[in-house]
């Protein structure tokens, strides 16, 4: 089931630091993990990582090879643990790679928390499916969080499949691209609401 369509900080669904328990920071005893996008590192991720541990979130960012999102799965198993108290996702690739695990028979996370998800390459649309054919298989709540002018996930795509994930929620924001970076304040708030609003946190 989808959760719902949220916007960025002047939509309906905006999150304000002070709308968090505690104010700002959330205690939430959940562990995250973090893959990179396809250019980058683990070092490229630590706003994500730096923000979300001022929210209250143990977090870290993993490194992952440069191949297919598939082929970097072993890599991906390595280094993060398979538990129920784990949380994962990651920018772009690497949230593609964290997705691709929690589809995997008996994946045990809590959540999975897609950064500007690469629903296609640019200009080609038609790959859609070939990218979301296992999110049927996944089965923890998914948080996804896009740019409405991102040429990896034409929005009107984006919002037209969430509905393949069993409980999602998708929030995006309007003039961005393939970064969160300029709005990435907010985007961590609203991590950090939906990991605490999880029934393990």
């Amino acid at each position: 089931m989808c959760r719902g369509n949220g916007h960025g900080p002047a939509g309906s669904r905006a999150v304000q630091p002070n709308d968090l328990p505690g104010g700002y920071a959330v205690d939430v005893d959940l562990r995250c993990f973090l893959g990179h996008g396809a250019s980058g590192t683990a070092a490229s991720m630590t706003p994500f990582v730096d923000g979300l541990r001022t929210r209250g979130i143990a977090a870290q960012a993993i490194d992952l090879p440069k191949r297919k999102a598939e082929d970097a799965l072993p890599a991906f198993h390595a280094v993060v643990p398979s538990a129920g108290d784990v949380v994962i996702g990651g920018h772009s690739y690497g949230g593609r790679v964290a997705s691709l695990a929690a589809a995997e028979d008996g994946a045990p996370y809590a959540a999975l928390v897609l950064f500007s998800y690469p629903l296609h390459p640019p200009g080609a649309p038609e790959r859609t499916d070939a990218r979301i054919a296992h999110w049927p298989a996944i089965h923890c709540p998914v948080l996804l969080l896009s740019g409405e002018s991102d040429p990896f996930a034409r929005i009107e795509l984006l919002r037209g499949v969430v509905s393949r994930l069993h409980d999602a929620e998708l929030v995006t924001y309007p003039n961005l691209g393939h970064t969160l970076k300029p709005v990435l304040d907010d985007a961590l708030d609203r991590v950090a609401r939906f990991l605490g609003a999880l029934p393990a946190a």
